[in-house]
């Protein structure tokens, strides 16, 4: 109550100007001792066929001391692993000899399918980062049939790999009694990195699932993700890597659809094309720039659908291919729910896809220090659905101290259609520093968020600070966040601003303020089968701007984390709502609209099984009061691994109501979903999802062909019915995608 009285007292006094001199406060430098490995150029060329009898690979350097990361984090590898590596004027090469001491267990693949998951599938993997900031690298993976695997790396690797990036590169396996081989080629071409510098930071990592072993050479402490670039080592090149001289990637493709409305009279049909093209031209060695001319996106998975019982919108991640790519750049400001830039605003309205004209993108590295950014994208308008826009977007970051960093951010929403241009507009400027110190055991973010509109209201703003503090036994972390009623991010997701009346039908913005402090404790026994109890109490507190309280959770928790990978968790929530006005979430009727105070608990418990197994499944129960209605909530999850050629699952979730007056709502979301990989360049994937929140089912199946490197033909379908299982609408589309390289 100390803590939460003084949050409380503190966080009024912050102003904008003294927002930012707060920040500067948490500052703090470090050094670390970092490994080191010297490669030599290649004196032959290298043939990837799985076999390291090459004289380079001879005269390398060996790697052969690994660290456990999981279960434990203090002793040398149990799985043997020896990386070898050089390097030619083309490309950098990687080759690894993974023993097996149990060759006759077989290997755990999630399936042939690329971008597979590194957690749930033996693989042998490397990170990469050419410019020493550890904040942005790349990942590349093979597993032991082959699959490829590569992501991008952004905030320090904290978050894990980002498979949605797609780059060309090339890699051989071959398999024998006791071991596996791997040959890797990473093109100079297909990564960034700094002329002239004759030193990255690099660390591989093994995952053998036969023993449940997860091992780096670097070590990495085992609450840190294994792809963290603060647990690195030093590659030190015989010579610079060569930039490439001309560097372009030119990327036709062709799509068509064919599309039936139902929900429309007369119902209508229509096929329709698009010819566009895609081109990526580095202007240097670090800075690349995008192209996009009528760009397609009928190849992107739809999202999972979720069931929603807050008063807000939903998240749904960036999946499109020309948004990825360095997107940490312009999508990394502000928080998760306070976001100025937002890439699925562009193209995309009430899911419906809207046509994009054209768009261009450079972003990379000036220097040493310097990362920037900059988007513009032109859409078309639909008659009176939307009207044209342009979105600009530009960030620039500096790198300060060891690790962290300022960056500025500004975005501009303009109609380019229709009346004078200028009339309508919504514009964004932004500042955020990015705490990354002692090895991410101390990471913050502080921002300040200006909006500007037509209308010059006043608080058109938002700031927020967030500290965290992760070590072995402890992790803590605070958070403020204020949101100006009128603080208005057209192209970004702010969804707390809006509120909604459901009883007159009207719409009311107000401020808030959010306090959210959480501390957790790590314990590790040294024997038995649990390797991890954590035990840690999260709090999270809503204000209006009069710091009246409107919405506040105390969630005790308890996690415990067993050695063959399976989790356990219990949690118990005191909740507490104050609804200004009227809202029906129940699914009742308008005379069971929530209005006014109210206080309730819940309970619950989940757990995983052990995901090494070929059968494996998830469940969740949760008991207690949801407003005024008791509230039952279900979910499962059910996974069968056919091995190597993909997995099958079903999951369901149900959330049962009954209301003070008796009545009985119930949100149902069943899917199923088959992911098949038939060969390295066949997969099909299809699922169906059945929600009764949203009184739609949906089917969608994809297939895609790669008949050669980044080379794709896509045939995907679509199909929506009601929940009466009356067709609403279908598509059948395909996309033919050819990638050549200069």
């Amino acid at each position: 109550m100390l803590l939460f009285y003084f949050s409380m007292n503190f966080t009024k006094t912050i102003t904008p100007s003294s927002f930012v001199l707060f920040a500067l406060i948490f500052i703090v430098r470090t050094n670390s001792f970092a490994q080191s490995l010297n490669i030599t150029k290649a004196t032959e060329e290298i043939v990837l066929d799985g076999e390291i009898n090459e004289n380079s690979w001879t005269k390398a350097q060996k790697v052969t001391k690994f660290h456990q990361q999981f279960p434990y984090d203090t002793a040398f590898a149990q799985t043997k692993t020896e990386v070898f590596i050089t390097y030619d004027n083309v490309a950098l090469y990687v080759a690894a000899i993974c023993y097996d001491q149990n060759p006759e267990k077989p290997y755990i693949i999630q399936s042939l399918k690329r971008d597979f998951s590194y957690p749930v599938s033996d693989a042998f993997a490397i990170y990469l980062d050419p410019f020493e900031d550890e904040t942005n690298g790349f990942s590349f993976a093979v597993n032991p049939m082959g699959a490829q695997r590569e992501g991008s790396l952004a905030n320090g690797g904290s978050q894990g790999v980002t498979t949605a990036w797609d780059t060309k590169w090339f890699s051989k396996v071959k398999r024998k009694k006791d071991r596996w081989i791997v040959e890797m080629k990473i093109p100079f071409k297909s990564i960034r990195f700094r002329k002239n510098k004759k030193s990255w930071n690099i660390n591989f990592s093994r995952n053998n699932l036969k023993i449940n072993e997860n091992s780096t050479w670097v070590p990495v402490p085992r609450n840190f993700n294994v792809a963290t670039l603060s647990y690195t080592g030093k590659l030190n090149f015989e010579s610079a890597p060569i930039k490439p001289k001309l560097n372009m990637a030119i990327i036709p493709f062709v799509s068509g659809t064919n599309s039936t409305n139902k929900e429309v009279t007369p119902v209508t049909n229509e096929f329709n094309t698009n010819i566009g093209l895609d081109a990526k031209i580095a202007v240097t060695s670090s800075l690349n720039l995008d192209l996009t001319y009528r760009p397609d996106f009928s190849q992107v998975e739809v999202d999972a659908q979720q069931i929603n019982l807050t008063r807000f919108s939903l998240f749904f991640p960036e999946k499109r291919l020309f948004f990825v790519e360095n997107s940490d750049l312009f999508a990394s400001f502000g928080f998760r729910q306070i976001r100025p830039f937002f890439s699925r605003r562009i193209g995309l309205k009430r899911g419906q896809q809207i046509p994009i004209t054209a768009g261009a993108r450079l972003s990379g590295k000036i220097g040493k220090d310097w990362r920037i950014g900059l988007m513009t994208i032109q859409a078309e308008g639909m008659d009176s659905f939307v009207n044209a826009q342009n979105y600009t977007v530009a960030a620039v970051q500096r790198q300060v101290f060891k690790t962290s960093n300022i960056a500025a951010i500004a975005v501009n929403r303009q109609r380019t259609d229709g009346g004078e241009i200028g009339e309508s507009y919504n514009r964004v400027l932004g500042l955020d520093y990015n705490l990354y110190e002692w090895n991410n055991k101390l990471r913050g973010k502080f921002f300040y968020h200006q909006a500007f509109t037509p209308e010059k209201v006043e608080e058109q703003y938002t700031h927020a600070s967030w500290v965290m503090y992760n070590d072995k036994k402890w992790f803590g972390m605070w958070n403020h966040e204020y949101v100006g009623k009128n603080y208005n991010a057209e192209v970004g997701f702010v969804p707390r601003t809006t509120l909604f009346d459901d009883l007159n039908n009207e719409v009311h913005k107000l401020s808030y303020w959010r306090l959210e402090p959480e501390i957790k404790r790590r314990f590790f026994p040294k024997k038995g089968k649990i390797v991890t109890i954590s035990p840690g109490v999260y709090h999270s507190s809503y204000f209006d701007s009069t710091f009246t309280m409107t919405e506040s959770v105390i969630r005790p928790f308890l996690n415990l984390e067993l050695n063959n990978s399976s989790e356990f968790e219990v949690k118990f929530e005191n909740r507490f709502s104050d609804f200004y006005f009227p809202a029906d979430i129940l699914g009742a009727d308008t005379s069971e609209l929530l209005q006014g105070k109210y206080k309730y608990n819940f309970a619950s418990a989940s757990y995983k099984s052990n995901s090494r197994k070929k059968f494996y499944y998830n469940l969740d129960v949760g008991f207690g009061q949801f407003f005024s209605a008791k509230r039952q909530n279900y979910k499962a999850q059910i996974n069968y691994r056919y091995q190597p050629y993909g997995t099958f699952s079903i999951s369901s979730s149900s959330d049962i109501l009954e209301t003070e007056s008796g009545k009985n709502t119930e949100f149902t979301l069943v899917g199923a979903k088959a992911e098949l990989a038939f060969t390295k360049s066949i997969f099909f994937s299809t699922f169906v999802q059945y929600n009764t929140q949203a009184e739609n089912t949906n089917i969608y199946s994809r297939l895609q062909w790669r008949f050669r490197p980044m080379s794709d033909f896509f045939l995907v379908y679509s199909d929506n019915y009601n929940n009466l299982f009356k067709n609403r609408n279908k598509t059948l589309s395909f996309k033919l995608i050819c990638w050549f390289n200069t």
